[in-house]
């Protein structure tokens, strides 16, 4: 983990998904839209990855216009298809369809070698009260800790 560089997080995933599985994918990018990562601004938040075919494209992640770009100028929300192994992209696709969860892309980072990846998890929604289970997991997890530097 230390040899990637964060560009995007989809922080709010885990409060939203039950994440089961993560799994490493390529993006087919423009150049414009290489070097508009280069300069750290993405969102992948709102962001899904959508089965097309035997392919999944990454749906809805907001890459900003290239600046110093001509007309030649990439989209900024277009579908992105995601490169990946075919057992993985069999295994993905078979989960959508027929387990009925979400592919979530979690984090956009730089590899070590250069190459724009995405972490991509295989997930199952929470219902609301999941959400306000968890809520309350988290905030009597701080007050514990309060509690604890308190006392000694």
């Amino acid at each position: 983990m230390a040899d990637r560089k964060l560009i995007a997080e989809n922080r709010r995933a885990r409060f939203d998904y039950f994440l089961e599985e993560t799994f490493e994918a390529g993006l087919a990018l423009t150049g414009t839209e290489v070097k508009s990562l280069r300069t750290g601004k993405a969102n992948i938040a709102e962001s899904y990855a959508a089965v097309n075919g035997r392919d999944i494209e990454l749906v809805n992640a907001d890459i900003p216009p290239y600046s110093h770009s001509n007309r030649f100028n990439h989209e900024p929300r277009r579908a992105r298809k995601l490169l990946l192994h075919r057992k993985e992209l069999d295994k993905l696709i078979g989960a959508v369809q027929r387990e009925g969860r979400t592919i979530i892309p979690t984090k956009l980072y730089w590899s070590d070698k250069g190459l724009a990846k995405l972490e991509l998890a295989l997930a199952k929604g929470k219902k609301v009260h999941d959400k306000r289970e968890a809520t309350a997991e988290r905030d009597w997890q701080r007050d514990k800790a309060r509690l604890m530097r308190e006392k000694g």
